[in-house]
């Protein structure tokens, strides 16, 4: 997944909230592929500079569909107890419904896992480990019952393009859904603050530019994922992932910043939640923001440590 990301559509359908994702910097996003034009939330890029190819107007979101291009996701823990620490488990499969065991890794992982609520205030970042049988599995704490989208996100080694497929997970517990959060232009997370300039427009490519500073200092982003941020970004209402381009990419422990940009093309008017991860001091902290198409800027979390979670 790469930074300042092509907007995966990753979609809110609950009352009210997940995606795409995002990560801060060349953001919470994109993954370098070596060919996947359709990387939710990552994309083919050229070492160093911008996108490798421009991404695609109209391009439809990804993690709608349980099952694509031959491949679906089987998740086998389908309900989890809100504030516990719990395991996914899940399976990739291939038409035939054998489990897939070889992928193309792409921003240095060969699957990036996105779990978000449906309201879109719970958003994790996972990097699950897979076992010989093909089965992947990672720890999580998801603290608010409800209903949320699971995403995986993906190129098989066989070949074909990237795909980003979700499915639905039910976490128990007494249930209050959450309204979107209001829109801003500032986002603050453990003393850093995460400035968005730009906005989405519907059916065309923009720029969006994060600025990560703290106590007025400039930052120094450090690699993550490939790129100085990563980014996600979700519709509200259905969760697509959209798809994100950082704008260059980054590897071994050079620092940068304090800025990460990325191009994202939103396939409709409406709201939209951005998540930022970037990385300071060995940590990596997400930024969220809301974004409206009609040209009114967006906003910050008011929530963030709902919003932040990663699994590294």
């Amino acid at each position: 997944m790469k930074p300042v990301v092509k907007i995966a559509a990753f979609a809110a359908a609950v009352a009210a909230t997940f995606g795409t994702a995002f990560a801060v910097g060349d953001v919470a996003g994109p993954v370098s592929s070596d060919g996947g034009e359709r990387s939710a939330a990552h994309g083919g890029h050229t070492p160093g500079g911008r996108s490798a190819a421009t991404p695609t107007r109209a391009q439809p979101p990804g993690g709608l569909q349980i099952s694509e291009g031959g491949y679906t996701l089987d998740l086998e823990t389908g309900r989890v107890p809100a504030g516990r620490e719990t395991v996914l488990r899940f399976t990739v499969r291939d038409e035939d419904g054998r489990p897939v065991t070889e992928y193309r890794r792409e921003h240095e992982k060969e699957l990036h896992l996105i779990v978000a609520s449906r309201d879109l205030t719970t958003y994790r970042h996972l990097h699950p480990v897979r076992g010989a049988d093909g089965t992947w599995s990672t720890g999580t704490d998801l603290p608010e019952a409800g209903s949320y989208r699971v995403f995986a996100d993906f190129t098989p080694a066989a070949g074909g393009e990237n795909l980003t497929l979700g499915t639905d997970l039910a976490v128990t517990g007494r249930y209050a859904p959450a309204a979107l959060p209001e829109t801003g232009e500032t986002a603050t997370v453990d003393g850093y603050t995460v400035r968005l300039t730009g906005s989405l427009a519907p059916g065309a490519d923009s720029d969006l530019t994060f600025e990560v500073t703290r106590a007025g200092e400039p930052a120094r982003l450090q690699t993550y994922l490939g790129a100085y941020g990563h980014l996600v970004a979700l519709r509200s209402g259905d969760l697509a992932y959209l798809h994100v381009h950082p704008h260059e990419e980054a590897h071994g422990t050079a620092t940068s910043g304090p800025e990460v940009a990325f191009t994202a093309a939103a396939p409709s008017t409406g709201d939209y939640r951005l998540f930022l991860d970037f990385k300071v001091d060995g940590e990596v902290r997400t930024a969220a923001f809301t974004v409206h198409t009609d040209g009114r800027t967006a906003s910050a979390a008011p929530e963030a440590e709902r919003s932040t979670g990663h699994g590294h």
